[in-house]
């Protein structure tokens, strides 16, 4: 081995196209398919003992299901996620697909090929939600958005999980333009979607009777959020205050305002309690700002970097804060106090393009693992409370190193 490289982690995979979008799979409410992972683990195992060629799926051409699987066979282990990517319209040779992959979280690590790959054309997956009940998943592509549904077709071998584009045909998202923030509620009740020219919409689901219509809600909406009880709406573009929607009265509730210096990129609120948080650029420093949910007043901010801040996430118990930036770098932050509990620079030499957290009742709770993805990896890790064990190293894809520095939560 060359002299200061060293083995990639198991936690560390790339799959051969920049990844734009990300969902862990809740495949403890997938009444379609009780033992997703089961068959998923089958896939691989077949595809290894057989020692055959990859299966192609219809799209691209691109591998169904591939060999040289390391995971363990305790299914009870193991989680999925759903990650959308590829390299746009045009020639550039690289595939736009929806992969599904195995991440094992007593060993942490992700399978080495994706366990099922579908092909998505010309079409680049840009955003997407995940149904909170197993009901499949929205991708948000160029001008339209696509519903997928889990398959696992009678007629084919019983150890292929499997995605395809659902018959149900959003119409209401049909060239519609680029909808940038796409969102669920956390009882999958209603869908946000918010468009690249600043139009808001909210839907019933899976109805898709409007509840809320709204033109002018932004220059452009970047992201958007349901309070966990579904009353509210929060959403914020590319300039501008954050706005807060009564979804109940389909009216605007107040704006938050921007100080002065401030850009908003980013806004959640906590499954937990009556807190919003909002990322923000100030000036050159990135910082984290909480809001009261009952009063919409400021609580308290901290600054918390100085790279602009491209991925946002909030751990489904309101404990974590997850940031990532365009320089490629991570941080964990304790949401009390706004302490950086974990700071994992270069983690990518590019921006981090998503950060999940993930949420599935057959793992302790005590047990978060935190996703993150930027235009050529995916990486998982463990966050409960500190330790000390760190791990560098880099690996090659598309021509250029992705270092990676792991702090391990256990």
């Amino acid at each position: 081995m060359a002299k200061g490289r060293r083995e990639v982690p198991p936690c560390s995979k790339t799959y051969g196209l920049p990844l734009y979008c990300a969902a862990w799979v809740p495949l403890d409410r997938i009444s379609s398919y009780p033992d997703a992972v089961a068959t998923a683990e089958e896939a691989l195992k077949k595809t290894e003992d057989e020692g055959s060629t990859p299966v192609t799926t219809e799209g691209d051409g691109a591998a169904d299901v591939v060999a040289n699987s390391a995971l363990s066979p305790a299914h009870g282990n193991k989680l999925l996620i759903a990650l959308g990517g590829g390299g746009g319209e045009g020639h550039s040779g690289v595939p736009n697909a929806i992969l599904l992959t195995l991440f094992d979280f007593e060993s942490r690590s992700l399978s080495d090929y994706p366990v099922h790959r579908v092909g998505t054309g010309e079409e680049l997956p840009y955003r997407m939600t995940m149904h909170p009940g197993g009901d499949g998943f929205i991708c948000s592509f160029l001008k339209s958005c696509r519903c997928f549904e889990w398959d696992i077709p009678n007629n084919m071998e019983p150890s292929k999980l499997a995605i395809k584009s659902s018959g149900y045909i959003l119409q209401q998202l049909e060239d519609v333009g680029l909808q940038l923030a796409l969102a669920f509620s956390s009882d999958g009740t209603a869908l946000a979607a918010g468009g690249e020219d600043g139009h808001l919409r909210v839907f019933k689901w899976p109805s898709m009777d409007i509840i809320l219509n709204q033109t002018d809600a932004h220059a452009t909406v970047k992201y958007v959020d349901f309070s966990s009880d579904g009353k509210f709406l929060v959403s914020v573009g590319g300039s501008g205050p954050c706005r807060v929607w009564d979804l109940v009265s389909s009216t605007s509730v107040t704006n938050l305002q921007v100080e002065e210096g401030e850009k908003f990129c980013f806004c959640r609120f906590s499954e937990s309690s009556d807190i919003l948080y909002v990322i923000a650029m100030h000036d050159d420093v990135g910082k984290v700002i909480s809001w009261s949910s009952s009063s919409w007043k400021r609580i308290s901010s901290k600054k918390i970097g100085h790279d602009p801040i491209s991925a946002f996430s909030v751990s489904y118990d309101g404990k974590f804060l997850a940031i990532g930036t365009v320089e490629g770098d991570i941080a964990i932050i304790n949401s009390s106090d706004f302490k950086v509990q974990m700071s994992v620079k270069k983690a990518h030499l590019g921006p981090v393009t998503a950060l999940k957290f993930s949420q599935d009742s057959r793992v302790k709770p005590v047990a978060r693992f935190l996703g993150y993805f930027t235009g050529h990896s995916c990486i998982f890790h463990k966050v409960t409370r500190p330790f000390e064990e760190q791990i560098t190293s880099r690996s090659r894809s598309f021509n250029e190193f992705c270092f990676i520095k792991v702090s391990y939560f256990v």
